[in-house]
């Protein structure tokens, strides 16, 4: 059975959740540990002779340290590249909370000392009409980890999210600063000590822009001690 657990969500779509994901299972892997890692929804797929594929779910495949059928890694893959709940709807499918909870928990009884169960979009993102994804990792109970993508406006989402992390009544384990395109933002010292000072949750790291990385080149600019004490 997976020892910690940890979801992990962004401040919005498109802040790097999935090479975020990847480096820190590549930290935790060079530290000796057991990983594996889901995306328990991915939309945006494509057709490929094997069904349909997701780059983020076919990244933390790679990233897992032992090898699994990629149904588990993604047991919800979604043609359209769209919001999960309209691209369901489109596809003639129904999403709720409970369906990826029993997916989630299902990972969570494989031996590992890690699981990331990556989410899509940021901690709203509708589900269906009732729920949002934010449902989740409220049923399953397990701590989050904030992605943070490093451009305009960061500051606030962030701390609009964390808030609804905690409102929730889930543990904030920590947050990660990510250079999700090229280049560096305007002020983005002063912008760093800010998060740094205002999320209840310690940084375990900040990511720079590599055009092309791998994960295991990322993975040496994340702590994950912090996530296996206790």
């Amino acid at each position: 059975m997976a020892k910690k657990t940890f979801f992990v969500t962004g401040t919005d779509t498109g802040v790097g959740k999935t090479m975020v994901s990847a480096a820190i299972l590549e930290a935790a892997k060079t530290a000796g540990k057991r990983v594996l890692g889901m995306k328990p929804i991915a939309s945006g797929c494509e057709n490929t002779p094997e069904g349909l594929r997701n780059e983020d779910a076919l990244i933390l495949q790679q990233s897992a340290s032992e090898t699994l059928a990629y149904d588990l890694v993604n047991p919800v893959a979604l043609e359209p590249a769209i919001a999960p709940h309209i691209a369901a709807a489109q596809t003639g499918r129904t999403i709720s909370a409970d369906r990826l909870v029993g997916f989630c928990r299902g990972m969570q009884m494989r031996p590992a000392d890690l699981l990331l169960i990556e989410g899509a979009g940021g901690w709203r993102v509708p589900l269906n009409d009732r729920e949002t994804y934010s449902a989740v990792p409220r049923q399953l109970g397990v701590p989050v980890i904030l992605v943070v993508a490093l451009r305009l406006g960061c500051i606030n989402h962030a701390l609009l999210t964390a808030e609804a992390i905690r409102n929730d009544g889930l543990p904030l384990a920590g947050w990660v600063a990510n250079h999700a395109e090229p280049g560096a933002m305007s002020c983005e010292q002063e912008t760093l000590n800010y998060l740094m000072a205002h999320i209840p949750a310690p940084c375990l790291g900040v990511l720079p822009w590599i055009e092309g990385a791998e994960p295991e080149a990322l993975g040496s600019y994340v702590g994950v001690d912090v996530l296996f004490e206790n």
